[in-house]
């Protein structure tokens, strides 16, 4: 069956955006393989060097600075996995709740959620600093894992999937049947929205994982830095210093940020079945 003429101009965009997404990563594959010779050599940025050196940037990755990177790759999984899961079972909660709940002061609560949605993260990030800094929460993890449970955005969409996807009527029937409200929402509500909740989950922990500014502002001691903010302080003294001493840090800054995206593309991928699976479901209920 030939093709349709209209989708041609879309597929040719859909190709553009591919390359735009796909070409940093295999910039990232294949300099994360190259020594400093390599890097600063002269040749293609984005085909290898003569000598492949993966194993011993890997080596240098983990041994370097007593092993610092580990520690701040264990630090940035911690963060995203407790701040991840703690803003999506609150975004559930309380996109739930006004969804399904009739109270004082509801549209009033949704206008505020919508307010919170549009005021940039970064902008709350001195406010909340200035705050922790007088209950002395500043330089520990409580400062970074504390302002990311907080997700307008998540709650929204919960409000706004749990509206449409959980009807009334079977709420109704569960409490007629003499589940209460816990049980109803536990058995009932929560496998419809089960999709949501992989987004919301999916887009909390990115968020975390790869927030900057905020563990910047509130940490001082490197031993807590997430992995973003460690590879930008290398960054930046290997950009104050430049390849002098015996070993430049380029190769293992590129070979750092090729790592620390691994698992992000793990979890969508383990998460991905759970989502289509959940979206079929839907569309069958």
């Amino acid at each position: 069956m030939p093709r349709k003429p209209g989708r041609v101009p879309l597929n040719i965009v859909l190709g553009l955006l591919m390359l735009y997404f796909l070409v940093p990563f295999w910039w990232l594959i294949v300099n994360s393989s190259k020594s400093a010779a390599g890097l600063f050599g002269g040749g293609s940025s984005l085909w290898f060097a003569g000598d492949i050196n993966y194993v011993q940037n890997f080596i240098d990755l983990f041994t370097y600075g007593g092993g610092i990177y580990a520690r701040w790759l264990a630090n940035s999984a911690l963060y995203a996995l407790v701040g991840g899961i703690g803003a999506t079972v609150l975004a559930v909660l309380a996109g739930y709740g006004l969804a399904k709940y009739s109270f004082a002061g509801r549209r009033f609560s949704f206008a505020i959620l919508l307010g919170a949605v549009m005021v940039p993260t970064t902008a709350l990030v001195i406010p909340t600093f200035v705050l922790f800094a007088q209950v002395g929460w500043t330089n520990t993890i409580w400062a970074v894992i504390f302002p990311t449970l907080l997700n307008p955005f998540g709650v929204y969409l919960m409000n706004v999937y749990a509206r449409d996807a959980v009807p009334d009527e079977l709420l109704d029937a569960a409490r007629v049947d003499g589940a209460g409200e816990f049980r109803t929402f536990l058995q009932v509500a929560l496998p419809m929205l089960r999709p949501a909740i992989v987004t919301v989950l999916l887009l909390s922990v990115v968020a975390s994982w790869n927030n900057y500014f905020l563990p910047l502002v509130m940490l001082s001691d490197n031993r807590l830095f997430p992995v973003t903010v460690g590879i930008g302080l290398w960054q930046s003294t290997a950009s104050t210093y430049g390849a002098a001493g015996s070993q430049s840090l380029w190769s293992i800054i590129i070979l750092g940020s090729l790592v620390s995206v691994i698992p992000l593309i793990i979890a969508f991928l383990t998460l991905q079945r759970y989502w289509r699976g959940g979206l079929a479901i839907g569309s069958l209920k």
